[in-house]
C-alpha cells in the first residue's frame, strides 16, 4: 500500500501540493484527474520521490520512504512525452530495466515477450523505434514499465498525444493489462471520459488539494462538493443560481420548478443547481427549464453542442440528433429536477443526488 499522509510541497511562495492524505492499495488504478495545473505531476513527483515534501509523510508497505530517493524505490513512469532508446530494438528497449538490474536471460526474455504479447507488440520485436508509428512507441514506453515489476507504476497523461483512434485503444487495454500485475497504478488525466473508462477510484484535484477520493463512478454520481462536480464533468457543467422557498426552486430566465423528493426537504435559501449537459433538451419536454440564447451551434456526428448563454453565465448543452441554430436565436432547454445535483453557497453538496444525476 502506498500511504500520503497530510503531505504539501511549497516552492518560494506558491503551494503547488497542499495536505493530501490518500490510501491506494496494491493492484489498484487510481485516476488523478484535474485541469492543468491541478497538482497531478507534483503529486506524482512526491509519490516516486523525485521531489521532497515540505510537510506530512510518504508511507510505502509500512516503511517510511519520505526522504528515500527515486533511484532507491522500484519505481516506474511514462510521461507524456514517452521516450525510447532509438538505436535499440523494441526488444530491447522493453528489456532494458531488466538488463540494468542483471536479471538472468531467460527470466529477460520471457518477461519481455509477455508484456509485447500484453501490449500487442509481438510482430515489432526486432524493429526500431523510428519504424513505428506513434502508438507502438507509447506500448513501448509502457511495456518497459511493465517489465521493470515495478511496486509502483505513474502514468502521467501518457495517451495525451496520440491520435484519437489510439486513444481509445490503448483506454479499453490499459484496464486489462493493470489486472495481470500487482503493482499500484496512478494514471493523471485532464479528461473525465478517460477517468470514467479506467474505473478503478479517483481523486479529483484542484490547486493542489484533493477534492474528493473514491470509487470512480461514485465520486462522479456523488460529488461532495462543486469543485469536483466541475472538475469531473466535460462539457462543463452547467450551474444556476436559485433560490428555494417551500417546494420550489426559483430563478433569472424563467426558472422554476418544483423540487424533487431528494432535495424537497432542504431549508429555504439559496443554492446553485449543476445540470449536466447531457441531461438537457430543447424544448419545453421536461418539468423544469430556463431561457437561453445561441451562441453557436457544434454538430459532432448523431450529436450537437449548443452553447448558449444564460443570465449572464455560458451554457452548453449536448442534444441528440442534428439540430441547426443561428448565433442569436432563443432557445429553452429543459431538464428532469430529479437528474440535478444542488449546492449550498460554500459549494458543499446537499440532498442525496439520484443515481440518475450521472
Amino acid at each position: 500500500m502506498l500511504e500520503l499522509n497530510n503531505v504539501s510541497r511549497r516552492v518560494g511562495a506558491e503551494d503547488h501540493i497542499v495536505d493530501v492524505s490518500l490510501k491506494l492499495q496494491r493492484g489498484s488504478i487510481n485516476v488523478l484527474l484535474g485541469p492543468t495545473l491541478a497538482g497531478k505531476t507534483s503529486l506524482m513527483r512526491l509519490m516516486a520521490g523525485l521531489d521532497a515534501p515540505t510537510a506530512g509523510k510518504v508511507i510505502m508497505d509500512g516503511k517510511d520512504v519520505t526522504g528515500v530517493p527515486v533511484r532507491r524505490r522500484n519505481i516506474a513512469m511514462v510521461y507524456q512525452q514517452f521516450i525510447n532508446y532509438p538505436t535499440l530494438t523494441v526488444y530491447e528497449n522493453i528489456a532494458s530495466p531488466m538488463r540494468v538490474a542483471g536479471k538472468p536471460k531467460a527470466e529477460i526474455d520471457k518477461a519481455v515477450k509477455k508484456a509485447a504479447d500484453l501490449l500487442q507488440m509481438t510482430p515489432y520485436l526486432d524493429r526500431t523505434p523510428l519504424n513505428l508509428s506513434g502508438g507502438q512507441q507509447q506500448r513501448t514506453a509502457l511495456a518497459r514499465a511493465l517489465v521493470k515489476n515495478a511496486d509502483l507504476v505513474l502514468l502521467d497523461e501518457p495517451l495525451a498525444n496520440l491520435d484519437y483512434k489510439l486513444r481509445e485503444e490503448l483506454r479499453e487495454e490499459l484496464p486489462k493489462i493493470f489486472a495481470e500485475t500487482g503493482a499500484i497504478f496512478v494514471y493523471a488525466t485532464t479528461e473525465p471520459e478517460e477517468a470514467l473508462l479506467l474505473g478503478g477510484s479517483t481523486a479529483t484535484l484542484s490547486k493542489g488539494r484533493v477534492t474528493q477520493f473514491g470509487e470512480t463512478t461514485t465520486v462522479y454520481r456523488q460529488p461532495r462538493d462543486i469543485i469536483t462536480a466541475t472538475t469531473f464533468s466535460d462539457p462543463p457543467l452547467n450551474v444556476l443560481a436559485v433560490e428555494k422557498r417551500g417546494e420550489r426552486f426559483t430563478g433569472a430566465g424563467g426558472v422554476d420548478f418544483a423540487a424533487s423528493p431528494v432535495h424537497a426537504g432542504l431549508a429555504d435559501g439559496r443554492y446553485r443547481v449543476g445540470v449536466r449537459p447531457h441531461r438537457l433538451e430543447l424544448g419545453d419536454t421536461r418539468a423544469a427549464g430556463f431561457d437561453a440564447k445561441v451562441a453557436l451551434t457544434e454538430v459532432t456526428g448523431s450529436q450537437t453542442f449548443i452553447h448558449g448563454e444564460h443570465a449572464g453565465n455560458a451554457i452548453i448543452a449536448l442534444i441528440h440528433g442534428v439540430r441547426r441554430l443561428q448565433s442569436g436565436d432563443s432557445v429553452h432547454l429543459s431538464f428532469d429536477p430529479a437528474e440535478i445535483l444542488v449546492f449550498d453557497e460554500a459549494g458543499s453538496a446537499v440532498g442525496a443526488p439520484a443515481a440518475i444525476a450521472a
